[in-house]
C-alpha cells in the first residue's frame, strides 16, 4: 500500500488523531502486513520500502485499519526526506519571488534547521559516553549519575533549569514604509559525491538492503554514511521508511554473532526511532514509560538502562514535569516538628513527577517559541490609544479585539468562520493608524478570503510566502519582518517548528495575534501551539461572540459543543444521504458531485469538494478519486497518471496540501495551477507529491472552504470519527453540505463522546514558567 500526499502516518487509512499516551507501534499493532514485511534472517533488510516511490504525509492518525495501513507511514516518512532534499536543490535555481511552495517552506525553516544540524553533526564521529552533551542535556546527565552514585536522592532527579532569555532586536519604526530586500537564491544543499554513494551501495548490498537507500542514507548520515553503517548498522533507522526489523536484519548480515537485542547501538537507535514516530503523531515529547514499553516490545531486556544510555549519548533529552521543590539537605529544624518528630507537611501528598523524553529539534523549537512569545508580551508599547478605531469597529467582538491588541504584544483570538471578519477589521484599523499590519493564512484559499474581507489584497499573505519573502513586507536591516502587527489566521494549523521560525522573525515591539477555531483538527506537524497558548493563559484572550450563520453554521456550532442537532434547512443547505455500503456511498457521491449539486444549487463540480475519513478502504480518497475522474475528466493519464483538467492536491512539504488543476506537462515536469499560482513539479517528484484531489481527507481540507462540500462516511469509517474530525469536515462547505451517511449511530457517538486526542508537548509548562506580567488572569 502506498501513502497519499498528506496521508496520515501510522494508518494510511484515516486521518483522525491517535491516542497521545500510547507508544507508537505498540504491541505490533501498527506493523505492516505485506509490502514492508520484516525478514527473519541476515537478509532481513531486503524488503525496505524504496524511498524513491514514497509519498508525503500528515502527522495524526486514527484507530481504523492500523495493522493494514502503517506501510503508508513508512513510505510517507521517506517521501518527506526526498521532498526536502529535492525542493531545496530547486530552491537555488530561481530568485525569491519565483519560489515554489516547497521552496518557501524550506526557506522558512532553514534558520532553525541550521542550528539543529550543528548538534546532529557533532554526533557523526564516535564520542565518549556523554561527552557530546551540553546545556540542559549535560545537566540531566549529571543528575542521573548523581542518583546512580547515591550522592543525591531520586526525588532530586532532573530539576528544570531557568529558561534563557531570547536575544532582543530593536523594534521597527512604525512610520517607515516596508522595505523588501533584493531577491536572493536560497543555497542549495550539498549533493552526495559519487564516491560516497558507491561506498554506501556496497555496504547496503553486503547487508541485504536495497541499493535505492544509498542516496537517502547519505542525505541522513552524511558523506561518512558507509563507515557509520558498517560500524553501527542500526544507523539505518535514521533513513525515513526503514523499520526496526529491517535494521535488525541488516545488522545481523553485517555483524553476525556480534549483535544482539541489547546492543547499545541498537537500543539508542530504537529510542530515537520511537520518538520520531511519536512526532509524526503530533507529540513533541513522550512519557518515558511509553518509551520503555515500546523498547520492551522490541526485545530490549532492560528498557530503563537503554533509556539512560540514550540520554547519555545525546540521542534524546530528558525532562521533568510536576513535583514539588525538594527540602533542604540539612533537614527540618527541631522547633518545626510536631510531637512525633515529623515535619508538619511530611504526609502531605506531592504532585506526581512526570519524566518526558524528547528529540532535541523539538525541545529547541519549544524553548525558542516560549522565549519569543514572552519577548513579544513584554516589549510592546502598552499605552497605544486605539479607542477611536475600536469605536468604529463593525461589531462588538471586533471592537474588543482592537482594544485588547492595543494594550498587548500577544493576543489569542478564537471563533468560527464568521469570526474571521474580526481579525480583518483589526488589520484595517491598524492600517488606518499608520501601522504596518498584515494577516497570514495557512492556505492560498484562506489568503484570498482574508484579502476580500479587508478589501486590500496587499494585507493578506500565506505563512510560507511571508517567511520566504515571496509575499508581504520583506525584512528590515536586522533580518526581522518589516511589520508592526501580524495576525495569524488558522492558528491551530501552526506546528511548533513553524511557529518558532515565525516568532523568531518578529522584532521587539511587534504585535502578534493568533486567531483560529479551537474546535478544528490540529496541525499536521508536531505540537499544538494554539491550544497550548490558550491553556497557558499567558496573554489576553478574546472569544468571538459572532455566530456562524445559516443552517450549516448552526449544525457546526452544535457539533463544537458535542451535540449533533437536526437543523431546519428550507433551502436544502444540509442534506443527509443514507447509504447501506461503501459501493453505494461511492455511487451516490459521484452522483451528487456531477449531477445533483450543480442542478440544485448551480455550483459546478469543480467547486464541490469531497471529504472522507481516510485514504484507504472501499470509499477512501483513492477509490473516490478514481470514480470521480472517470466521470468528470476521463483520460489515459498520459502525464504520470494525470491528464489536463484533473483536480489534484500537491504536497510541497509534509503536512501541507495545496489544491490545484493540471494544465500541461513537459520536460520540466507537471504544470499545475494552484489557486492562480503556476507550480511546476519535477518529473521525479510527481509520483511522491501529487495525487488526484476531487476527494481529500479532513486534515488536507483544514483551513480551506468551498461553495459545496460532500462528506462521505462509509460504514468502515466509524473507527476514525471524532468530534474535531466531524467539526472540521462539516464546516468546509459555504453554501451546501451533503453527508453521505453510512455509519448509523457512530456519528452522534463520535460528536458526543470522542473528543480530540491529546498530544504530549512541553510548550504549556514552558509558557507558564516564563515571566509574563501582562498575562490575563
Amino acid at each position: 500500500m502506498t501513502a497519499l500526499p498528506g496521508e496520515t502516518p501510522g494508518t494510511g487509512g484515516t486521518d483522525t488523531p491517535q491516542d497521545a499516551v500510547s507508544p507508537p507501534d505498540e504491541a505490533g499493532a501498527q506493523e505492516p502486513t505485506a509490502d514492508a514485511d520484516p525478514a527473519s534472517d541476515g537478509a532481513g533488510a531486503a524488503e525496505v520500502v524504496d524511498p524513491a516511490s514514497t509519498e508525503a504525509a500528515e502527522p495524526d492518525a486514527g484507530a481504523e485499519a492500523e495493522a493494514a495501513s502503517t506501510e503508508g507511514a513508512n513510505e510517507a516518512e521517506a517521501a518527506s526526506a526526498d521532498a526536502d532534499t529535492e525542493a531545496a536543490s530547486a530552491d537555488a535555481a530561481s530568485p525569491a519571488p519565483e519560489l515554489s511552495e516547497a521552496q518557501a517552506e524550506l526557506a522558512a525553516q532553514r534558520e532553525l534547521r541550521e542550528r539543529i544540524e550543528q548538534r546532529k553533526a557533532a554526533k557523526a564521529a564516535p564520542i565518549a559516553a556523554g561527552a557530546g552533551l551540553s546545556g540542559t542535556a549535560a545537566d540531566l546527565l549529571a543528575a542521573v549519575r548523581a542518583v546512580e552514585s547515591g550522592e543525591k536522592t531520586g526525588s532530586a532527579f532532573f530539576a528544570s533549569p531557568a529558561p534563557a532569555q531570547a536575544p532582543r532586536r530593536p523594534a521597527p519604526a512604525a512610520a517607515q514604509p516596508p522595505r523588501t530586500p533584493a531577491p536572493q537564491a536560497a543555497p542549495a544543499p550539498q549533493s552526495a559525491s559519487p564516491e560516497a554513494l558507491d561506498a554506501v551501495r556496497a555496504v547496503l548490498v553486503e547487508g541485504g538492503a536495497p541499493e535505492a537507500l544509498a542516496r537517502p542514507a547519505v542525505g541522513a548520515l552524511g558523506e561518512q554514511a558507509a563507515e557509520l553503517l558498517r560500524t553501527d548498522p542500526w544507523q539505518l533507522l535514521a533513513v525515513p521508511g526503514v523499520r526496526p526489523e529491517q535494521a535488525d536484519g541488516f545488522a545481523r548480515a553485517l555483524l553476525g554473532a556480534d549483535c544482539g537485542p541489547d546492543d547499545g547501538r541498537r537500543t539508542a537507535a530504537l529510542v530515537g526511532w520511537v520518538l520520531e514516530r511519536a512526532a509524526l503523531q503530533g507529540h513533541t515529547a513522550l512519557d518515558a514509560e511509553a518509551v520503555r514499553a515500546a523498547l520492551a516490545e522490541r526485545a530490549v531486556s532492560d528498557p530503563d538502562a537503554a533509556v539512560l544510555d540514550a540520554v547519555e549519548e545525546g540521542v534524546a533529552l530528558l525532562f521533568r514535569e510536576g513535583g514539588d521543590e525538594e527540602p533542604d539537605e540539612v533537614g527540618t529544624d527541631a522547633d518545626e516538628t510536631d510531637e512525633g518528630g515529623l515535619a508538619p507537611d511530611a504526609d502531605a501528598p506531592r504532585e506526581p513527577v512526570r519524566i518526558l523524553l524528547g528529540l532535541d529539534r523539538y525541545a529547541l523549537a519549544e524553548e525558542s517559541l516560549a522565549d519569543g512569545l514572552a519577548r513579544l508580551v513584554n516589549t510592546c508599547e502598552k499605552a497605544a490609544d486605539w479607542a477611536e478605531a475600536a469605536a468604529a469597529a463593525p461589531s462588538p467582538s471586533a471592537a474588543e479585539l482592537i482594544r485588547t491588541t492595543a494594550a498587548a504584544g500577544l493576543v489569542a483570538h478564537s471563533g468560527g468562520e464568521a469570526a474571521r471578519a474580526e481579525p480583518a477589521a483589526l488589520i484595517a484599523a491598524a492600517r488606518g493608524l499608520g501601522l504596518r499590519a498584515f494577516g497570514a493564512a495557512h492556505s492560498e484559499d484562506g489568503r484570498r478570503r482574508l484579502s476580500a474581507a479587508t478589501g486590500d489584497p496587499d494585507t493578506a499573505v500565506t505563512l510560507a510566502g511571508l517567511l520566504s519573502g515571496a509575499q508581504g513586507p520583506g525584512r528590515d536591516e536586522d533580518g526581522a519582518l518589516a511589520l508592526d502587527l501580524l495576525v495569524v489566521l488558522d492558528a491551530p494549523q501552526l506546528d511548533v517548528e513553524g511557529a518558532a521560525v515565525l516568532v523568531e522573525a518578529l522584532a521587539d515591539g511587534a504585535r502578534l495575534v493568533l486567531s483560529g477555531d479551537p474546535g478544528v483538527l490540529g496541525s499536521a506537524g508536531a505540537g499544538r501551539v494554539f491550544a497550548d497558548v490558550l491553556a497557558a493563559r499567558t496573554c489576553p484572550q478574546v472569544v468571538s461572540r459572532t455566530p456562524d450563520p445559516g443552517p450549516i453554521g448552526e449544525l457546526v456550532s452544535g457539533i463544537g459543543i458535542g451535540e449533533l442537532n437536526q437543523v431546519d434547512a428550507p433551502g436544502k443547505e444540509v442534506v443527509i444521504v443514507p447509504v447501506r455500503d461503501a459501493g453505494e456511498a461511492v455511487h451516490r457521491t459521484v452522483q451528487l458531485v456531477a449531477d445533483s449539486v450543480p442542478r440544485a444549487f448551480s455550483i459546478p463540480a469543480d467547486e464541490t469538494q469531497v471529504i472522507t475519513v481516510g485514504h484507504g478502504g472501499a470509499a477512501g480518497t483513492r477509490v473516490l478519486n478514481e470514480a470521480l475522474k472517470q466521470r468528470l475528466n476521463p483520460g489515459p493519464g498520459r502525464f504520470g497518471g494525470f491528464d489536463p483538467g484533473d483536480r489534484v492536491v500537491h504536497v510541497p512539504a509534509p503536512g501541507r496540501a495545496v489544491p490545484g488543476v493540471v494544465r500541461s506537462a513537459d520536460a520540466e515536469g507537471l504544470h499545475l495551477d494552484c489557486g492562480g499560482v503556476t507550480v511546476v513539479v519535477p518529473q521525479e517528484r510527481v509520483e511522491s507529491s501529487v495525487r488526484h484531489g476531487w476527494a481529500l481527507s479532513a486534515h488536507q481540507a483544514a483551513g480551506m472552504r468551498w461553495p459545496a462540500a460532500v462528506v462521505v462516511l462509509p460504514g468502515d469509517a466509524a473507527q476514525g470519527l471524532s468530534r474535531p474530525w466531524v467539526y472540521t469536515a462539516f464546516g468546509r462547505g459555504e453554501r451546501h453540505l451533503s453527508v453521505v451517511h453510512g455509519v448509523d449511530q457512530a456519528l452522534p457517538h463520535a460528536v458526543a463522546q470522542v473528543p480530540a486526542q491529546e498530544r504530549t508537548t512541553r510548550l504549556r509548562p514552558l509558557l507558564e514558567a516564563l515571566p509574563t506580567p501582562d498575562a490575563a488572569s
